[in-house]
């Protein structure tokens, strides 16, 4: 241990040990993302727990070398160093975004200019990681939040709907079972339609690798590859430099056949679409799942004001989950989405039950 005795106020050692427990704590879970990645996104991570080792350097330093008393690490630090270690998904990048959103040094007088301005970019950094996650998922994901979140609302909003009317508990049941079965059938063929047909236009717009095969023959003077970029959004003048670029550089590869990516000018991210397949499979699973939990008192042989009451609450539960999820991976804050998703299902809900008050009739 050094000797040199740390300066600052005892307040200030404090907040400085707290800090270099934090950087402790980060770079470990960068450095545990890393571990279950390879290739460029692993170089990253450990790039981000190498800057997270200057900053618990500097905080080390000011306190003299003197590392005696640490805290532990906040609680959002300690959570995603545990959710790292045992899942390294994209929940944890998408919790780190906000975690790097967060760092008090901008306004701290002893973190210099340099670690601000770090812990500013390396929030992009993990934002861009992230992003790449939500890409790969998107599609999938998509549906099953969609599918679960409308078999919740529509099925909750049915039960009640009937349940006020004064029915049978078991008129109520069944009404809930098949709006289940109708609403998960519906949503898995919507889904597969929906994503074949987005997927199609997308194949539609593509560019047509067999153009590529005209590319040698191109007068380079009278360049008609510029009026392809053009249509596909480019300036006139950029257009004309870059496929007289484009055209020299096929013309000095033509004899040794390399190959050419020249008429790629959009980028169709048809992983972030999804396949239709597997929306659908997404969709029709989330939607009977959510669908279910609005009829389960109902199944326990609960009737009346208590069964409506214990559905209203199952479903509010799961709402506020899966309000949360969605906020977590888009990187909001999943308290205020978990609120929205509570208040817009509960909505919905409320309005059927008083039209089925308003409407009540017992059916023999």
């Amino acid at each position: 241990m050094n000797d040199v005795q740390p300066a600052g106020t005892a307040a200030d050692r404090a907040r400085w040990r707290r800090y270099l427990a934090d950087e402790r704590a980060e770079a470990a879970v960068y450095r545990e993302l890393a571990a279950r990645r390879d290739g460029e996104e692993r170089d990253i991570l450990l790039a981000l727990a190498a800057a997270e080792g200057r900053h618990e350097a500097h905080w080390l330093a000011l306190l003299g070398g003197d590392d005696r008393g640490m805290p532990r690490a906040d609680v959002r630090t300690r959570l995603l160093g545990t959710l790292a270690r045992r899942f390294g998904s994209i929940f944890v990048l998408a919790l780190a975004q906000r975690a790097e959103a967060r760092s008090p040094y901008a306004s701290d007088p002893d973190a210099t200019a340099a670690m601000a301005a770090d812990e500013r970019i390396h929030g992009e950094v993990v934002r861009g990681l992230a992003s790449r996650g939500r890409r790969r998922l998107a599609g999938t994901f998509r549906a099953a939040v969609f599918g679960a979140n409308d078999g919740l609302v529509s099925n909750l909003a049915l039960v009640l709907g009937i349940g006020a009317t004064g029915v049978p508990a078991a008129v109520v049941l069944f009404t809930g079972i098949a709006g289940l079965l109708a609403g998960a059938l519906s949503m898995g063929a919507g889904e597969y339609v929906s994503v074949r047909s987005q997927r199609e236009l997308l194949e539609a717009s593509a560019p047509d690798p067999s153009a590529r095969e005209a590319l040698p023959d191109l007068d380079i003077d009278a360049n008609e590859l510029a009026l392809v970029y053009r249509a596909r959004g480019m300036e006139q003048q950029e257009a004309v430099d870059h496929a007289a670029l484009v055209v020299a550089r096929v013309h000095a590869a033509e004899q040794l056949q390399a190959p050419t990516d020249a008429l790629s000018i959009v980028e169709h991210d048809d992983e972030a679409v999804g396949t239709g397949l597997s929306a659908a499979i997404s969709s029709f699973c989330f939607f009977a799942s959510g669908a279910l939990i609005p009829v389960l008192p109902y199944l326990f042989g609960m009737t009346g004001l208590p069964a409506i009451l214990t559905a209203t609450v199952l479903v509010s539960i799961a709402l506020l989950a899966t309000g949360a999820i969605v906020g977590l991976l888009s990187g909001a804050s999943p308290l205020k989405r978990a609120l929205r998703q509570l208040g817009i299902g509960l909505g919905a809900a409320a309005v059927t039950y008083v039209l089925g008050l308003a409407f009540g009739t017992t059916i023999v």
